[in-house]
């Protein structure tokens, strides 16, 4: 049953999964529509089961999760591009979506006649779109790429333009995929100062494999695991829950892997900072923790690192 929308909630899952519907052979489609729901001629694929979540005014939202765990599926389907098998959702305001690599773009026409496509499909009117041209030109820096077809651009000029638009058609909510990943650094660090800077007046939906800018970017995050909704809660817990999981998946458990630890030679060492921090009006003590040899190790063990220094100039520790 349909959950009441609150005032704050600016998207809404309800129960939502999808099943895609795998044949063996092209001849087995024919069967199905022969057979009707008589027999299956077909293997059910469900990406996603049951995931429930509200996204509010002003509230910046991570989605983590492996691949093939159902995240870019979740986003097609708040988008409108996709449908669920089963569920609801609910949106208030314009979406703008960054997602698969050139979606929305047509490789035949020119990066400003894509310009004026796109933003049109995400509804700026013709006057908008002329009024805001040159400001999103100027955020993709493409060059003289803009007059030919972007058929002959690099994945990251995709980006570029994909994300210039949307960056200037004020959505209300904005939902970017991995695509980012593509980008140079010095781009990506833009689009990240924009999407700080959205955070303030819009929601925002972000997929992305790096914890570390979910955790930076996000206030909370959906976990997804083979399409289940394994967590949801603050950025920081639900990403540490979901690297230990991933941790554990690929090396084994730590419970299983041996207890035999190497024997760290301790070093008695020098903190120069104290030579700074002590006649500096700035004084800031701080704790240098050494080496624990005791410490839970971290890996499968095939490779121990014995003795760790840091040395000065004169090669002191």
């Amino acid at each position: 049953r349909d959950l009441p929308m609150s005032s704050d909630a600016v998207i809404q899952v309800n129960g939502v999964s999808k099943c895609y519907e795998i044949y063996d052979k092209p001849s087995d489609r024919l069967r199905q529509l022969v057979a009707g729901g008589r027999k299956k001629f077909y293997r059910e694929f469900w990406a996603l089961k049951g995931v429930s979540f509200e996204v509010n005014r002003g509230e910046t939202i991570g989605i983590v999760g492996r691949n093939g765990s159902g995240k870019s599926t979740l986003l097609q389907l708040i988008c409108g591009t996709l449908s669920p098998t089963s569920g609801d959702i609910r949106s208030t305001g314009r979406i703008a979506a960054l997602l698969e690599l050139g979606s929305g773009f047509n490789p035949e026409f020119t990066g400003r006649e894509n310009i004026y496509l796109n933003a049109s499909i995400l509804g700026l009117t013709d006057q908008e779109i002329e009024d805001r041209y040159d400001a999103i030109v100027q955020f993709a820096d493409i060059g003289d790429f803009i007059e030919r077809p972007v058929k002959t651009y690099s994945s990251g000029m995709y980006v570029r333009l994909a994300f210039a638009v949307i960056a200037h058609v004020d959505a209300d909510v904005l939902v970017v995929d991995e695509a980012l990943a593509v980008g140079d650094a010095v781009f990506s660090q833009k689009c990240m100062r924009f999407l700080r800077e959205f955070k303030k007046r819009g929601a925002l939906l972000f997929v992305s494999h790096d914890s570390a800018a979910v955790m930076g970017l996000c206030e909370r995050a959906v976990w997804l695991d083979k399409g289940v909704m394994r967590g949801i809660g603050s950025a920081k817990e639900v990403c540490e829950s979901y690297l230990a999981s991933t941790y554990e998946a690929v090396q084994g458990s730590a419970s299983n892997q041996s207890s035999a630890l190497a024997q760290q030679t301790q070093v008695d060492y020098h903190d120069a900072r104290k030579d700074f921090v002590n006649s500096s009006s700035l004084r800031n003590d701080v704790l240098i923790s050494p080496f624990d040899p005791r410490a839970i190790k971290f890996g499968a063990g095939g490779v121990e690192i014995q003795s760790v220094l840091l040395l000065d100039s004169q090669n002191h520790p």
